[in-house]
């Protein structure tokens, strides 16, 4: 079992490994199931980390219970996200301009769609960067499409087909909040954030 701090910590430092190194300050938010962790660090280590009750399925299950949801579904969605991330404020300054790293399922699947590819391909998605309009387009698709026409895309995996358009909302109303205009698509989690610290003797 990991302490959260020291997650918070292996997971940056995998994340983060995307990016290259001394360019200043980076947020990677770990979009996941039940919550979104925020994590904002730099050369020198994880300066704040805080766990957000918001994610793909927990946006899901909440709010958006019609297929596709509907436009008020998708607003309630949004004012929940946007009171998660002002508390979530508090506690990791959001307004520092920080390069922003997005990582999990969600944030590589946008990222594939994207890039158009013709499958999932992980060493295409890592390093990837999108733009938040791009973002925000993909996400309002995902949110008028069926379930048969998100299954359809062929970089969706089959456990995220009830879920990305939530997922996806957590992702563009997170950008829009912090005034990032992209996102750094990382494929790298805490097992790799595991592996550097065994590679460099921690």
């Amino acid at each position: 079992v990991i302490a959260g701090a020291e997650e918070a910590r292996l997971s940056f430092a995998g994340a983060a490994s995307v990016l290259p190194a001394g360019g200043g300050a980076v947020l990677v938010a770990d979009i996941g199931g039940g919550s979104t962790e925020l994590v904002l660090g730099d050369g020198r280590g994880v300066i704040a980390s805080h766990s957000m009750d918001v994610g793909c399925v927990r946006m899901t299950e909440r709010h958006l219970h019609d297929d596709p949801p509907t436009r008020g579904q998708i607003e309630a969605t949004v004012a929940d996200l946007r009171a998660a991330i002002t508390a979530a404020g508090a506690q990791v300054p959001l307004d520092t301009g920080a390069r922003f790293v997005g990582v999990a399922g969600t944030v590589t699947t946008v990222a594939a769609i994207a890039l158009g590819l013709p499958r999932y391909d992980p060493d295409a998605i890592h390093g990837s960067v999108i733009a938040a309009e791009q973002v925000a387009q993909i996400t309002e698709r995902l949110l008028r499409m069926t379930r048969a026409q998100r299954a359809a895309l062929p970089v969706m995996h089959p456990g995220r087909v009830d879920v990305i358009g939530g997922g996806a909302l957590v992702l563009r109303t997170l950008m829009e909040h912090i005034g990032a205009d992209r996102v750094t698509a990382s494929e790298h989690d805490i097992l790799d954030g595991i592996a550097l610290d065994l590679a460099s003797g921690a």
